[in-house]
């Protein structure tokens, strides 16, 4: 063992500690998925200033050649993560994809090429349509709506009271989503407007699936991720063709729902990363 492997936390869950022997016993046949925004990278006020931690790619450098994969699973577009994540021409990260947009676009380091779907038509109605609701409910100043491919989001942050024009917003966002067959997705002080059919949750089912994983760790932050903890419950119930898994939540007291099902609970990004960094030197 390493210097530094004394630093690797214990989860203080049973199916937590499962896990994690299961992913130090076999890393070869381990899944690392992971969020980006609030869990490799800060939240700022600004997702466009968004940058992963500093240590993040080299401790993901580490880690990858020593598992099956290492996946970034974001709401983000695949290529904006890839950027703002610094994961291109990366040596060592040649076992890294990014599932960008829930899954719906697929960035491969390999090939280093993103593979997606047409746009919904229902997203650009939405963006036609989105400054006259914000102003309509008199949300336009404080709010900020980021421009996605094949999504787009309502930012409260900026506002002068970002809970409050959050949950101002959700039902008249609902009402327009639904008018053009798209969800909303809530999540940390921001309403995401997409196509259904694709989450967290259903990316990493079927990314172990293609892998014939026999473990995996899944760390997130937010809403979004919740779809993420519940595919791997489901996954290690699975009777005897169960995976181990491993939650982790990059703490937030903004969304306690995750740290109460999380296996593992860290301290936001740098203790994500410092977490990465023990793994890899454990392993």
């Amino acid at each position: 063992m390493g210097s530094h492997s004394a630093h690797l936390p214990t989860p203080t869950t049973p199916a937590g500690r499962e896990g994690l022997s299961a992913v130090l016993a076999r890393p070869d046949r381990a899944v690392i998925a992971l969020d980006f925004d609030g869990t490799l990278a800060d939240i700022v006020p600004d997702p466009e200033q968004a940058r992963a931690h500093p240590g993040a790619v080299p401790a993901l450098a580490a880690l990858a050649p020593k598992v099956a994969s290492i996946a970034v699973i974001t709401g983000r577009p695949a290529g904006v993560a890839v950027r703002h994540g610094g994961f291109a021409g990366v040596p060592g990260l040649e076992h890294l994809v990014v599932l960008g947009h829930y899954g719906a676009e697929r960035w491969d380091a390999v090939t280093g090429t993103v593979h997606a779907p047409a746009p919904h038509p229902g997203v650009s109605a939405v963006r036609a349509e989105l400054p006259g609701v914000l102003h309509e409910f008199g949300a336009w100043r404080g709010t900020w709506i980021e421009e996605k491919g094949q999504a787009v989001a309502v930012h409260t942050r900026r506002a002068k009271d970002p809970q409050a024009a959050f949950e101002a917003l959700r039902g008249p966002l609902g009402e327009l989503a639904a008018r053009h067959g798209l969800i909303v997705e809530p999540g940390r002080l921001v309403l995401e407007l997409r196509p259904p059919g694709m989450d967290k949750g259903v990316a990493l089912a079927d990314y172990v699936t293609e892998l014939d994983a026999e473990s995996v760790v899944y760390a997130g932050d937010d809403l979004g991720d919740l779809a993420a903890f519940a595919a791997v419950e489901k996954l290690r119930t699975g009777g005897p063709d169960g995976i181990p898994g491993l939650l982790v939540c990059s703490g937030s007291a903004e969304v306690p729902e995750l740290a109460e099902r999380a296996d593992l609970s860290v301290p936001g990004p740098a203790a994500v990363v410092a977490f990465l960094a023990a793994l890899a030197e454990r392993l």
